[in-house]
């Protein structure tokens, strides 16, 4: 058996897989909620996720040249067919994309005039989000897709639903690894976008060294002879945003013939957002693409079927119906959907019933799973010698958990495994607790609490409970316990000393110095310490450089640079700053 093989093409429903492994359908849905995946027997599963699974089981997996799960993209394909006689337009959909500091929030919260930004750690948009915009009597939706490497899989869903993107690049940085990343998606999805240059307002700027950078990817400005739309913004200081909004529906206009929703068809959209929400329970955002959804309705999310109790727009307002374009709330549901899975209004009640009996199914063999997964891990413990890291991982999103586990797996394990205990959403509960302590495990929190019961258990238990609003933070703590149980011990190196002549702006926990470096060299990206008259009084992350009006990586003793730091206290002018590498003894 191990020897057969089996071709797989992009997507295959996971009952046609099962017949192709000759295994019960049961058996492979227990080896998918191993390994994180919850999937029906109806349901489809990627080639990625599917193949893995197979060459675990020890199959030869190879890559049919069928076309990727025919059933499932026409029926989809149906699904959004537009009857061209009861076509009528629809507001535009448009994906915000680009580097993770180009200032995505701050557009969007300019656009929008609220004020999202306040209180988000690290600056950085930690869940996708959509709105809509209102502009000389026309509507604009835009989904707000988080600009970090480690959230590549949810800014893909992000450009799949999208009708426009705009692909933001700041005029102090330019061309950056993560817009070439967002650039490949834009084109991949077929997008047509505009490039909104911001942060013009900044002194010193140079466009068109950003429309030169463009221009070598393949960008060239209308200007410059090319085809990209190109706008000179400034978020911060709402210079011609009105402009860029003009010229998102100029680009909507010469796309009108796509831009259409049959109102009369049953409702189809996708879930862009979910989470458990303390009071209302599992809660979806879902953007309509054809059809009106209405209160009341029962709705097909992935192989679940759920009846639409209530429904909110983006403002928090109670709605009985959504319009296609339209992001809306979904309340009352019975679990959290999946990010990307697609929401379609049921008729048939045949079908209705054949959803309900699979969802319990599906419920008992998670249970069942559950049960004895710490049993699994203890004799999994005792069969390899290879030490090993547990983690429970809890967070309030599952875009959230998708983009930790995403990073958690590019983690060198060559010393130590890794191991995913459990992952779920909400706070940390007791039963989280008391599954730590069994598996001996660290319980992780992203963007959670931990209940009071939870908080006494730990202390009894002596479980190390860790909680983080910055993924980057989470990761660093996991590396540094892969570290220490590997018994690597590590060492801080100074790399080179600047001392600081002028202090240019000053942010919310950042800073822009110009200073000297007076010996050996600094590079950004790094950790430094700040030192006033010899005192250490902070540690401070650098996060870029700036020579001769240039975005450098390093600079070396006798130069004179300029230097954006993140961190609490302020620094003036005569500190010296000391970059420092931590890094294995």
């Amino acid at each position: 058996e191990g020897n057969k093989v089996i071709q797989i093409s992009e997507r295959i429903v996971v009952k046609e897989l099962s017949k192709r492994m000759g295994m019960p359908v049961t058996n492979l849905i227990l080896e998918l909620i191993k390994n994180g995946v919850m999937a029906s027997l109806n349901q489809d599963i990627d080639f990625e996720t599917a193949s893995i699974i197979a060459e675990d089981l020890g199959f030869k997996v190879e890559k049919s040249e069928e076309r990727a799960g025919a059933a499932h993209n026409i029926d989809y394909g149906k699904l959004l067919q537009v009857d061209k006689k009861n076509a009528v337009p629809r507001p535009p959909v448009v994906v915000v994309m680009g580097h993770v500091d180009h200032g995505k929030t701050k557009l969007l919260d300019v656009i929008r005039q609220t004020n999202i930004m306040e209180g988000e750690a690290g600056g950085i948009t930690q869940h996708i989000g959509a709105y809509q915009v209102e502009k000389g009597g026309r509507l604009l939706t835009f989904i707000d897709t988080p600009g970090h490497e480690a959230f590549s899989a949810m800014r893909s869903r992000g450009a799949q639903v999208a009708d426009i993107a705009i692909l933001i690049v700041a005029a102090d940085d330019g061309v950056q690894p993560q817009t070439i990343e967002a650039v490949a998606h834009i084109r991949q999805a077929g997008l047509p976008f505009i490039v909104a240059i911001n942060k013009i307002d900044k002194p010193g700027v140079n466009i068109d060294k950003v429309k030169s950078d463009l221009a070598n990817i393949g960008l060239a400005a209308e200007d410059w002879g090319g085809k990209t739309i190109c706008v000179a913004i400034s978020a911060k200081q709402n210079l011609h945003i009105d402009e860029l909004l003009e010229t998102l529906f100029l680009v909507a206009d010469m796309e009108s013939d796509k831009i259409v929703a049959d109102e009369k068809s049953l409702a189809v959209g996708t879930i862009i957002e979910s989470h458990i929400d303390k009071g209302e329970g599992p809660v979806a955002t879902a953007l309509i693409h054809n059809g009106i959804l209405k209160k009341g309705e029962i709705v097909k999310i992935g192989e679940r079927a759920n009846k639409i109790r209530a429904m909110k727009n983006w403002k928090g307002e109670a709605v009985d119906r959504a319009m296609p374009s339209m992001p809306v709330k979904i309340l009352g549901l019975k679990n959290v959907p999946l990010v990307g899975e697609i929401l379609q209004v049921l008729a048939d009640r045949k079908e209705i019933r054949k959803l309900f009996k699979n969802r319990k199914e599906l419920s008992r063999l998670v249970e069942q799973h559950q049960a004895t997964k710490t049993e699994e891990s203890e004799s999994d413990e005792e069969k390899k010698e290879k030490p090993q890291v547990n983690l429970i991982l809890k967070a309030d999103v599952f875009g959230s958990i998708e983009a930790i586990i995403e990073s958690l797996e590019k983690i060198n394990q060559t010393r130590v495994k890794l191991v995913i205990i459990k992952q779920g959403l909400g706070n940390i509960t007791e039963k989280d607790v008391e599954q730590a302590a069994t598996s001996k495990a660290y319980l992780l929190g992203f963007n959670v609490k931990m209940t009071a019961e939870a908080k006494r258990q730990a202390v009894e238990e002596n479980i190390e409970i860790q909680l983080f609003n910055v993924i980057y933070d989470l990761l660093l703590f996991v590396e540094e316990e892969i570290k220490r149980v590997a018994g690597v011990e590590m060492v801080e190196k100074t790399l080179g000393k600047l001392k600081v002549l002028k202090i240019f702006s000053t942010g919310k926990n950042w800073q822009i110095v110009g200073g000297r470096v007076e010996s050996g060299k600094i590079m950004s990206d790094l950790m430094a310490k700040i030192y006033r008259g010899g005192e250490l009084i902070e540690q401070a992350q650098v996060v870029s450089l700036e020579a001769g009006k240039e975005i450098v990586k390093e600079a070396v003793a006798g130069q004179e640079c300029g230097m954006k730091i993140k961190g609490i206290v302020e620094i003036k002018g005569g500190d010296e700053i000391e970059v420092i590498k931590i890094e294995e003894k």
